[in-house]
């Protein structure tokens, strides 16, 4: 339980750490040991030279992700323009086939913007919180938001510049996405209004992207720009709430990401690919807790770490059916 309580005080900004000797199992403890042998040194070293001279390439999950990205927000542009009435409204607030559909960081500012509690406004966030409940909180980040992918574009364009020297990246406290995450929930208790939508990147793509785009895109171009030359994947590891907000909804979802410290070689190529990498921390070595665990509650579920392991120590799993499996 403490390790847990460790990984999600990760999600609100406190540094990776090891596993102390009270939190790891005896299994966990004896395969350290035996990994700090010299054969199994020398093995793991051999393996990690062979990989950077065969290295895998593979993108199954990304592919996966961006084409779930474009047929969720293509149903949203197709529905408004041919009126088909399949999925109304937006990525913030919505209707699928009927039923009613919002997000909860926007359902809770409302809430305390208006201090009215809208029944249609509780069964729509009753359902995306069961819905992202399921599939992994901030998986909702890496599958459906349209930002997302534009981010995923940005950060391409900004490691290929930093490759060459061109621009250096320039990180933040995590912990500054809860500060505002608070100051954005006040702001709408305070003046009545949902001051963070007028602001939020993932709002106005979608909203542009069904109705057409406004002066608003001005600042996702923005955003963009700062993401690309000076801080990588600014806005999703150091602002956003909305990725707050689902990661508090999926911190025991069924679907996560499961480590297994045996197969593991230590090689980092998981952490280098990772959107948010301070969950991966637990493959270096001597830092995870048991042989087999699950990646914290911030992880996306993004698949880049699976698809970036050659020795699958990394695997999407259903929790308690990986023990049945």
């Amino acid at each position: 339980m403490k390790w847990f309580l460790h990984k999600l005080a990760m999600m609100f900004g406190a540094d990776p750490r090891k596993a102390a000797p009270t939190e790891e199992t005896d299994a966990a403890r004896e395969m350290k040991r035996f990994k700090k042998t010299p054969d199994q040194v020398q093995k793991r070293k051999e393996i990690i030279d062979h990989e950077h001279q065969y290295p895998l390439v593979s993108n199954k999950w990304r592919n996966m992700r961006w084409a779930s990205i474009i047929l969720i927000n293509a149903m949203f542009i197709v529905s408004f323009a041919w009126d088909v009435q399949l999925v109304e409204g937006s990525m913030s607030a919505s209707r699928f086939l009927g039923f009613h559909m919002a997000d909860p960081n926007a359902a809770l500012q409302v809430f305390l913007a208006y201090k009215d509690l809208v029944l249609n406004l509780v069964i729509g966030t009753v359902t995306v919180v069961l819905l992202w409940w399921i599939v992994g909180g901030r998986a909702f980040c890496s599958w459906a938001c349209p930002y997302h992918l534009l981010a995923e574009w940005a950060e391409a364009i900004h490691l290929f510049l930093a490759k060459r020297g061109w621009v250096k990246d320039h990180p933040f406290h995590r912990g500054l996405r809860v500060v505002l995450w608070f100051i954005f929930m006040g702001l709408a208790f305070g003046t009545g209004y949902t001051v963070f939508e007028y602001i939020n990147p993932v709002g106005i793509v979608s909203r542009a992207l069904i109705y057409g785009p406004t002066v608003a895109v001005v600042w996702v171009i923005f955003l963009l720009g700062v993401e690309i030359f000076f801080s990588r994947r600014f806005w999703c590891r150091y602002v956003c709430p909305i990725g707050l907000t689902y990661g508090i909804t999926g911190a025991v979802a069924p679907v996560q990401i499961k480590y297994d410290l045996e197969k593991c070689v230590h090689e980092g190529e998981c952490r280098a690919v990772c959107l948010v990498p301070h969950v991966l921390e637990i493959t270096k070595m001597g830092y995870a807790s048991d042989t087999t665990e699950f990646i914290g509650p911030d992880c996306t579920r993004c698949g880049l770490c699976v698809d970036a392991c050659p020795q699958e120590a990394l695997s999407f799993t259903i929790r308690g059916l990986d023990k049945i499996i």
